[in-house]
């Protein structure tokens, strides 16, 4: 039946006003939705800080234009947000649970951010989401999301933040997840083994946390792994899983730092793929199994810092992939195998601190690859060799104390990527290769200690050079000191001392505005000391001594105001001594000793502080306590010669022995008035002084009284008082020690000794107060007490962690200058904390230093526990010597060491009975300082991981049971400025 036109007109008008009437509603509902979706994003924005100008788009007044913001992105089709993405905006704050209000997210990226507080718990209302990454961020609390919504999450990176407690099991749940990252928080407990049924993983990391247990052998079921990292702080039990040899995709494998033990499984050597094997600083032992020789993809491979034993397999000759070969801190023995030097892509080489025998393969550095190499600590010989940088890449060679001899390779003349170089402590010869000093990279150059000749060369050109460091010392170097060597302007270190050196020191020496250490002892250097020395103000140690050299100390060198350490002795040096050393306060040692110096000795500023030793041999000089001034051909010496001469008349002769007789007479009578007197005020008090001080014997004696009482030791009792003068002192009355007897062993000198030290670090001496029957020490007082004290009492918690370090680095500093720098040197005998004090800005002081010693001398068996030390303190080797020496001491500052670190008592402090520090210390750590974490002290939070683990490697040289393998308070110093 056929239509209408009428009705035909009426139907398109219906159909034309429908169709209007949907796409007006469309139209109106779109401003809608992006409006919400804008409000969202901008309430976020309201609870960022600090975030860059990138997000100045997210404003409410362009919400027409929201898929056109910053890190947003849309869905096409429907213009809703499917992308959020503001990672690595610097923004901190926390995360609003508004977020998830942006139902249809796929993509969430906040990495690399400050975000903290906890991530809002219900995320799973995002269940389109597929991507979610919040690594390096600093979101804290429990996992406690409902894992099972997000069913289309692939991936789950929660990299280094906070989050604690157990690991989530929940996302085993997530049956399409193919990376989990759960490294760098604080999970603690066990891995769960319902871990190992996510078999769609291919990537797993749970390094850097906390957990413990033992690694479940489930993971071998993840077979579609490619990188599995389970090292880094976590501290396991047993060792390597043998069902790991069946994740046979796996390409990197991060075992490193775990505490794994037990030997290596064999089966590891099924994983083909594999290019990077990382076991690392765990306490492995057995050898290392042949079967890893399959693993023909393998790039990197460290096993350092374990106790492996044996010889490297042969098998490893077809790891023709291998980049890395790390074995450093191990027990291996026999040659290193000649294949190594035939590895194609072999770039660095790292055997050292192990038993290694016979020579270095003559072609290694053959492939024309290597960057570094490191043979060190072994018992290597023959020669170095050629080929090392024949590829002109080689950066860093080290084959410190070995028994390599011959020539250095000329090649290495021409090595110009060379940075580092140390062969100290060898048997090498001949001269340096032809521009080997000058290359223009390297920064430390360590021969010492070799049998190297010729001249220190000469650079013609100007070219300027990195070099910081030179250490040619004990060599047999002749000939002069080259002009060129200026071209040096970042030296620091410039040690020649012990070899056959001649000539006058350039003035070009002047040039050197870095130099902190400068050294030419045992040389035939002559002349006089250039005055340009005094250009170098960075210098703190100068030691000239046992040369030829000749004329006046130039007065130049007080411009140096930081010298610490001056030598000038056994020389030809004249004149007077420039009174201007005096007024130099960091000079604490020097030594002006066997030369031609004349004149008086200033008494004046830092003079008072050396020792009379430090002026012995010089026949003309006089002064100080050395030889008195005013001994000449005067007085009755005088009068003798005059009598002995001719012409002079008898009577006089007469009359001049007459005299003399009655003189004798009246001072024989006067001595012995003065002797019963004596006997009559037997307890009168003597006060020598060391400082100027506004005050006297009867106010120093007025606080002994058991109300001032501040401490007690061994050595005697401790009192405070203040002066008149308000000046707050610490008096310490000795007991055991009196001075009865008609000498005092040399007690007095002793102290008058003590009283002349001056330093940063060591409690000042001010006086000594004594009569016959009491001494006392009148001292600095330290308000802040002794640091045993403090961080073993209520107040420990408030020693945070930079004090505690800087009390650390003060102390050693106090101890290194008594062991090294002092005049005579002392040894403390008594190191603890109980004897380094704390000022009102709890800086440290060494306190009781010589002490001991002085109680041995006067043969007192009152005090045996400062004589040998303290219960806890005690270094092993007292217990069958007997003696005490500077490693004892060393020893003892080791044990402090660990009581900053772990806040625990050297003894008492522990659950087994008899059990000290150093035992609980070795028997948590193992003597492996990734797992200072065990010990830290629970006070202490937040602390710098590097420098608490640098601490703890300084308190285990310290601590070691062989004496001559620690190190000395210098090199401790040393080390714990490396901490920071």
């Amino acid at each position: 039946m056929a239509t209408s036109p009428s009705f035909s007109f009426v139907l398109f008008c219906i159909l034309f006003h429908f169709v209007c009437l949907t796409s007006l509603a469309s139209v109106s509902s779109l401003p809608f939705s992006l409006r919400k979706q804008a409000s969202i994003l901008v309430s976020l924005k309201q609870d960022f800080e600090a975030a860059n100008s990138s997000l100045s788009t997210w404003d409410m007044s362009s919400y027409l234009s929201l898929c056109t913001w910053y890190g947003i992105q849309c869905d096409h089709n429907n213009r809703s947000v499917v992308s959020l993405d503001i990672s690595n905006l610097n923004a901190s704050g926390s995360l609003s649970p508004s977020i998830t209000g942006l139902f249809t997210l796929v993509n969430v990226s906040l990495q690399g951010n400050g975000f903290s507080g906890d991530f809002p718990a219900d995320i799973h209302k995002l269940a389109q989401l597929r991507f979610l990454n919040i690594s390096n961020n600093m979101f804290s609390g429990n996992l406690s999301w409902e894992f099972s919504q997000l069913k289309e999450l692939e991936v789950l990176d929660a990299y280094d933040n906070n989050f604690n407690g157990s690991l989530p099991e929940g996302v085993t749940k997530l049956l399409k997840l193919k990376h989990l990252n759960f490294g760098g928080n604080y999970f603690s407990g066990k891995i769960p083994p319902s871990y190992g049924n996510m078999g769609q993983l291919n990537f797993l990391s749970l390094a850097g946390n906390d957990l413990s247990g033992f690694i479940p052998s489930e993971l071998g079921n993840l077979t579609n792994l490619t990188y599995l990292y389970l090292g880094y702080f976590n501290q396991f039990d047993g060792g390597i899983p043998l069902h790991f040899g069946n994740l046979n995709n796996l390409v990197h494998l991060d075992l490193a730092k775990c505490g794994l033990e037990g030997s290596i499984p064999a089966e590891l050597g099924n994983l083909y793929k594999l290019d990077t094997l990382f076991l690392q600083t765990n306490q492995l032992s057995g050898s290392i199994p042949p079967q890893l020789g399959n693993l023909s993809s393998l790039k990197f491979l460290d096993l350092s810092i374990n106790e492996l034993t044996g010889d490297i397999p042969n098998e490893f000759s077809g790891l023709h992939e291998l980049i890395l070969l790390n074995l450093f801190i191990n027990r291996f023995h026999g040659e290193i195998p000649q294949f190594i030097a035939e590895l194609p892509k072999l770039e660095v080489l790292k055997l050292w601190q192990n038993n290694f025998t016979g020579e270095i393969p003559s072609k290694l550095g053959q492939n024309g690859r290597l960057t570094e190499l490191d043979l060190s600590t072994n018992k290597l010989t023959g020669l170095v060799p050629k080929s090392l940088c024949l590829g002109k890449m080689l950066k860093i060679l080290i084959l410190l104390k070995n028994f390599l001899f011959g020539s250095l390779p000329d090649g290495l003349g021409q090595c110009y990527t060379l940075q580092r170089v140390r062969l100290g402590q060898n048997y090498l010869t001949g001269p340096l290769p032809h521009g080997f000093l000058y290359l223009p990279e390297l920064s430390l150059v360590e021969l010492q200690n070799n049998y190297l000749s010729g001249e220190v060369p000469q650079k013609t050109n100007s070219t300027s050079s990195k070099l910081e460091q030179l250490n040619l010392s004990n060599n047999n170097f002749s000939g002069s000191l080259p002009t060129s060597i200026a071209n040096f302007p970042n030296l620091q270190y410039l040690l020649l001392s012990g070899n056959r050196l001649s000539g006058e020191i350039p003035p070009d020496i002047g040039r050197l505005k870095s130099i902190v250490k400068f050294d030419i002892s045992i040389n035939n250097f002559s002349g006089s000391i250039p005055p340009e020395i005094g250009n170098c103000v960075l210098l703190t140690y100068l030691d000239l001594s046992q040369n030829q050299l000749s004329g006046p100390i130039p007065v130049q060198v007080v411009k140096v105001h930081i010298l610490n350490y001056l030598n000038v002795s056994w020389n030809h040096l004249n004149q007077s001594l420039p009174k201007e050393l005096g007024a130099m306060k960091g000079l604490t040692s020097a030594d002006f000793s066997h030369n031609n110096f004349s004149g008086s000795i200033p008494e004046e500023g830092q003079f008072s502080v050396f020792n009379s030793t430090s002026f012995v041999g010089n026949p003309q000089l006089c002064g100080y306590e050395f030889k008195p001034c005013n001994l000449s051909s005067t007085g009755v010496m005088e009068s003798q010669e005059k009598s002995a001469k001719p012409g002079v008349p008898g009577q006089f002769k007469f009359l001049f022995a007459m005299t003399l007789l009655g003189c004798s007479l009246l001072f024989a009578t006067l001595a012995i008035i003065k002797s019963r007197k004596a006997r009559r005020h037997s307890n009168s008090w003597k006060l020598t002084t060391f400082q100027k001080l506004e005050y006297g014997s009867e106010d120093i004696i007025g606080c002994i009284k058991e109300s001032n009482v501040i401490g007690r030791g061994g050595s005697g009792v401790v009192y405070r008082g203040t002066m008149p003068n308000g000046e707050e002192v610490a008096v310490k009355k000795l007991l055991g020690i009196n001075n009865g007897s008609s000498h005092d062993n040399g007690f007095s000198a002793e102290i008058k000794t003590l009283g002349r030290i001056r330093h940063r670090y060591i409690v000042r001496l001010l006086a000594f107060c004594s009569n016959r029957e009491t001494n006392l020490l009148v001292y600095d007082y330290m308000p802040n007490g002794s640091l045993g004290e403090v961080l073993h009492g209520k107040r420990g918690e408030f020693l945070k962690w930079d004090t505690r370090l800087k009390i650390a680095t003060e102390a050693a500093k106090g101890l290194c200058y008594l062991h090294h720098d002092c005049s005579p040197l002392i040894i403390h005998r008594d190191v603890k904390s109980n004897n380094i004090l704390l000022n009102s800005d709890f800086e440290a002081h060494v306190a009781d230093f010589g002490l001991a010693k002085f109680m041995q001398d006067t043969g007192t068996s009152e005090c045996m526990s400062s004589i040998a030390g303290s219960y806890g303190y005690i270094a092993p080797e007292y217990a069958y010597t007997l003696k005490v020496d500077e490693k004892s001491d060393v020893y003892s500052f080791g044990v402090v060491l660990l009581e900053l670190i772990t806040g625990r008592r050297p003894v008492g402090d522990f659950d087994e009975e008899g059990l000290d520090i150093v035992q609980w210390t070795k028997m948590q750590t193992n003597w492996n300082k990734e797992m200072v974490m065990k010990i830290l002290d629970e006070r202490l939070h937040h602390i710098p991981l590097y420098e608490a683990k640098q601490v703890f490697f300084v308190a285990m040289l310290c601590v070691h049971e062989h004496s001559v393998e620690r190190p000395t308070m210098r090199e401790v110093v040393e080390m714990l400025a490396q901490a920071k």
